[in-house]
């Protein structure tokens, strides 16, 4: 992994000007983010969050279009869903389908959700319980081995992406953010108070790859783990307290404004 020893003055002032100007409540609507900012109560919106975290990937008005219509299957009540729906309600999520995740992966998933609410009191405390190496990307993979339980097929694993095998695990590590960051921006929740921004990993898809590397923020040529961890320890140099801010500013400039218009 190769971290810098200082980041570009120019391109540290650039991020910080598309922080401010992507990181706003109009990002919410046209974003996957904008499912669980349908709720109030927080086990509603882990669980929500957890879901359109879990779909978001292909174009984005699919997923947020999928998402809402994901929330209206479970009767636009996620967690009394999750731990009181029968096996005739259970049934009706069948029709669900987006990309390659469908009815039965979703079945799955809801009871990993009824059986850690079982155990925990949030979907927060669950995730801290894995959290005893102070590493997010080894707390994903523990977590996800007890969220999967033994009864997952392979094809429903795969949903949930492993660290401990080397993927970015670039939609868990959004949901952290949603779930974890604080300010004041109204975006991204920071209800969970048991962990720091400090901690959270870069959510790390094309658009924030082909940035990061224009912008000389990352090496590595694959989106893998360890490009995760150098660009997150690169973000760090920018601000140690809160390096994923800038996941508004990579994202945004490469899906709102095309990559390439910064390298000219």
């Amino acid at each position: 992994m190769r971290k810098l020893k200082k980041i570009d003055r120019d391109i540290h002032e650039l991020l910080e000007m598309k922080v401010r100007e992507f990181n706003t409540p109009a990002f919410i609507a046209q974003d996957p983010i904008a499912i669980p900012h349908r709720y109030t109560d927080s086990r509603d919106r882990e669980i929500a969050g957890f879901l359109a975290a879990t779909i978001a990937w292909g174009q984005r008005p699919t997923i947020v279009r999928n998402g809402h219509r994901l929330m209206e299957l479970l009767q636009d009540a996620p967690f009394d869903f999750v731990m009181n729906a029968s096996t005739r309600d259970l049934n009706s999520l069948k029709s669900f389908v987006h990309r390659t995740f469908n009815g039965e992966d979703l079945m799955v998933f809801l009871k990993g959700f009824r059986r850690i609410y079982s155990e925990h009191e949030t979907l927060e405390h669950a995730f801290l319980k894995h959290h005893t190496t102070g590493n997010m990307m080894e707390t994903i993979s523990s977590f996800r081995t007890e969220f999967l339980g033994k009864a997952a097929t392979s094809r429903t694993a795969k949903h949930v992406s492993d660290p401990g095998k080397g993927s970015s695990a670039k939609r868990i590590n959004m949901f952290l953010r949603w779930m974890i960051r604080r300010d004041n921006s109204g975006v991204d929740f920071g209800i969970w108070r048991q962990f720091s921004s400090s901690e959270l990993m870069c959510p790390l898809d094309v658009h924030v790859g082909n940035v990061a590397r224009s912008l000389n923020l990352l090496e590595r040529h694959i989106d893998d783990r360890k490009s995760v961890e150098e660009l997150t320890a690169n973000l760090r140099l920018l601000d140690s307290k809160d390096p994923v801010k800038y996941d508004f500013a990579l994202f945004g400039l490469g899906i709102f404004e095309g990559w390439k218009s910064i390298t000219t």
